[in-house]
């Protein structure tokens, strides 16, 4: 784990960090509802704001750190030689940087130098991909971050005093008025992130499935509507957030065809 820290997106790390501490020491030694708050002795929303705060550093660490479903090996036993002959688009390719079988709906990661089951995404804010092995905490972190986030920019407004001139009022708010600005750019891009993979997991698609449709040899000669993988928005989602381990979307996909015809 210490290696992976260390890799080449501790700098994005370091600056997420230090800059989530340095926003929630501005609020809590301004005057604002959480300052008020402890010096009357009410202690527990204060507390309950730090808390949500630590908890969405520790989720960003998992998820930044945690193995996104990285290939391997290759797989025992593919789809099989019956299937690959009559579904051509179960065939598995070789990744032409690996040199590793890509189970279907895996993708070469060209940051990360890896192959990653499900792959969604190469995040750069996390320094990692999104794939099948941490989808679920990075939602979850995003879910979290969102709510620390606008909490934040509550209580960055809830500090900003009046003052006789707008000198005097920007020296007094300065601080906090810079808080609240970078709380305000983030919230809405984290709220956009969180709404289009809340979308794509209600469909079972993937971002890159999503963008580069008309590449991906298993969805191309299907039509602009038909995800094999959709299994309706409850049973997708049920999926995503209980189903433990790899998923073999050969099947999948074998069985969606076999319902089609």
């Amino acid at each position: 784990m210490v290696q992976s820290v260390f890799r080449s997106g501790f700098l994005v790390r370091a600056t997420h960090t230090v800059l989530t501490w340095v926003v929630t020491l501005v609020l809590f030694l301004h005057d604002t509802d959480l300052r008020r708050c402890e010096q009357r002795g009410e202690l527990l929303r204060p507390a309950l704001f730090f808390l949500t705060v630590v908890l969405s550093v520790v989720l960003y660490f998992a998820v930044s750190l945690k193995d996104p479903g990285f290939v391997v090996t290759d797989p025992e036993q593919g789809p099989g030689e019956e299937t690959e002959a009559m579904i051509p688009d179960c065939r598995q390719r070789r990744c032409g940087y690996c040199l590793l079988q890509q189970p279907m709906r895996a993708r070469h990661c060209q940051a990360c130098g890896r192959c990653v089951r499900r792959f969604d995404h190469h995040c750069p804010w996390i320094g990692n991909c999104v794939g099948e092995g941490n989808h679920r905490c990075f939602l979850l972190y995003l879910l979290l971050q969102l709510a620390a986030l606008l909490w934040a920019l509550r209580q960055a407004l809830s500090g900003v005093s009046p003052a006789v001139s707008w000198d005097q009022w920007f020296r007094a708010n300065g601080v906090l008025l810079a808080a609240a600005a970078l709380v305000g750019v983030m919230s809405p891009a984290v709220l956009l992130l969180l709404g289009c993979h809340l979308y794509l997991v209600s469909i079972n698609c993937t971002t890159w499935e999503f963008m580069s449709r008309h590449r991906i040899s298993y969805l191309k000669s299907r039509g602009a509507d038909d995800n094999p993988f959709d299994r309706g928005v409850l049973c997708n989602l049920w999926d995503f957030c209980c189903a433990c381990g790899a998923v073999t979307w050969e099947r999948v996909y074998q069985r969606s065809l076999q319902n089609s015809v």
